[in-house]
C-alpha cells in the first residue's frame, strides 16, 4: 500500500489563514510545489513556523478523500529576517508571488528551488535588492520556459529591435514602434540576462533611472504569458511607477 505520509523541506510562498483558524500554504521544494493545511495551525505552534519565506521541513498527510495534503509536524530550518525590512520585503513578496504564479504542482525542479532560494537570499542580504529581484525574475522565467523574444521583433519579426513593446513586453522594431528605444545598457541586459550568469549580471547593474521600464516589460510579458501577479502595482514601487501611462 503506498504511503500517504510524506517528508518535504521546502520555502512557504503562500501563506493565508481561514476564518477557522487554518493556515494554507503552498511550498516550494526540490519535488515541486506542494500545497498544504494546517488545521488549527494559527492556534498553535505551528504558526511561527510557517511564516511567509520560512525554509521548513514538513511531515504532510494525504487522506483518501483530501484534495490538501495535511501538515502533521513543521521544523523550521532557516529564516532570512531582514526580508520584513519594508525595502526587501516588497521585492520578496514579488518574487514568492512570482514563483507560485510559474511553478506547478507535481513538476519536479531541485534548479528551480535552488534558484528561487538564492534569489531570497539576494534579496535578503545585498545592498541593491531590486536589481536582486528583477535579475532572478528573468532567470526564474527561463527556467519556466517563458523566454522574452529579443532577437526579432514581436509584430514583423525584423530583426536586431530595439523598441519597448507597451502591450506584450518585448522589443520591436522602428518601424513597428510608437516609443523611443530603449537606451544601449537596458538593450543589453534585455538581450542578455537569460544566458549571463547570475554572478555577471550581479556585476552589471544598471542606473536606477533605467529600471522602471524594464520593470514595465517584465510585468507586461508576465501578464501576457502567465497571468496577472498583483505584487507588482501593490509591492514594487518602482513597477508601480512605471505602468502608470
Amino acid at each position: 500500500m503506498r504511503s500517504r505520509t510524506a517528508n518535504r523541506s521546502g520555502v512557504v510562498i503562500r501563506r493565508r489563514v481561514t476564518p477557522a483558524g487554518d493556515i494554507l500554504l503552498s511550498l516550494l521544494t526540490p519535488q515541486g510545489k506542494l500545497k498544504a493545511v494546517a488545521r488549527g495551525g494559527v492556534r498553535g505552534p505551528l504558526a511561527s513556523r510557517l511564516n511567509l519565506f520560512h525554509h521548513v521541513h514538513v511531515q504532510v498527510y494525504q487522506g483518501p478523500h483530501n484534495d490538501l495534503a495535511s501538515v502533521q509536524q513543521a521544523v523550521l530550518e532557516g529564516a532570512l529576517p531582514t526580508l520584513a525590512q519594508p525595502e526587501r520585503y516588497a521585492f520578496a513578496h514579488l518574487m514568492a508571488e512570482f514563483a507560485d504564479a510559474l511553478f506547478q504542482e507535481g513538476e519536479f525542479s531541485e534548479q528551480a528551488f535552488d534558484l528561487f532560494a538564492g534569489a531570497l537570499r539576494g534579496v535578503a542580504h545585498q545592498p541593491d535588492p531590486e536589481w536582486v529581484a528583477l535579475v532572478m525574475s528573468y532567470k526564474l522565467l527561463a527556467l519556466a520556459g517563458f523566454v522574452p523574444q529579443t532577437a526579432h521583433c514581436a509584430r514583423c519579426r525584423a530583426p536586431e529591435p530595439a523598441h519597448p513593446d507597451p502591450l506584450g513586453g518585448q522589443l520591436l522594431c522602428r518601424d513597428c514602434a510608437a516609443l523611443p528605444a530603449y537606451p544601449p545598457d537596458s538593450l543589453d541586459f534585455l538581450r542578455g540576462v537569460v544566458r549571463r550568469t547570475v554572478r555577471a549580471s550581479m556585476d552589471a547593474p544598471l542606473p536606477a533611472a533605467q529600471r522602471p521600464a524594464l520593470w514595465r516589460a517584465l510585468e507586461r510579458f508576465v501578464t501576457v504569458q502567465i497571468g496577472n501577479v498583483q505584487s507588482w502595482r501593490q509591492l514594487v514601487p518602482h513597477a508601480q511607477a512605471a505602468a502608470t501611462p
